[in-house]
């Protein structure tokens, strides 16, 4: 019996507080990672689109914009295209929105644009240097910068219409 007793305390001891620290984690949202750049001026970027035209974030300034870098090959990109679409057409007068190509092939863009539709000018990074001066992990993610050019949020992950709505709604 007393050797029972011992195997359970130290089975306890060690069980509750993995048992603690696992449970303390499920209060956390993965998708909730706080981002340095909240707060602080939006890196600058000067970015081609897929027509060709030339896009440069300081020249958006006086309105807010949203610049959500995605891919055709990424799941949640396509599931939140709708949103981007209805949203890009509701606030199509007083926000610009911006989508910047997560290493992906321009055609793939072009002929995904032309089945689904397109809620902003898809702008091509090379290299990748636009992404990394967002600190992109990974698309989608979006950032939303208020009209002084300050980013007010990002979101990893799908953005929701709501999510955008109450974003927006709060910058105008």
């Amino acid at each position: 019996m007393r050797i029972n007793a011992r195997v359970l305390i130290i089975g306890l001891a060690v069980v509750l507080p993995l048992v603690a620290f696992l449970a303390a984690g499920f209060r956390f949202d993965p998708h909730e990672m706080s981002s340095p750049l909240v707060g602080k001026p939006a890196p600058s970027f000067r970015l081609q689109s897929l027509d060709g035209e030339v896009w440069e974030l300081e020249a958006l300034r006086g309105k807010p914009v949203v610049v959500n870098f995605w891919s055709t090959w990424c799941a949640p990109c396509i599931q939140e295209h709708p949103a981007l679409l209805g949203a890009s057409r509701h606030y199509a007068d007083s926000v610009q929105f911006l989508g910047v190509v997560y290493q992906d092939d321009t055609a793939a863009i072009a002929s995904f644009q032309q089945r689904h539709g397109s809620w902003g000018p898809s702008l091509l990074d090379p290299g990748g240097k636009t992404a990394i001066a967002y600190g992109v992990y990974g698309p989608p993610e979006t950032f939303f910068i208020g009209p002084d050019g300050v980013i007010v949020d990002k979101v990893i992950g799908a953005v929701s219409g709501g999510h955008l709505k109450r974003t927006l709604d709060g910058l105008l």
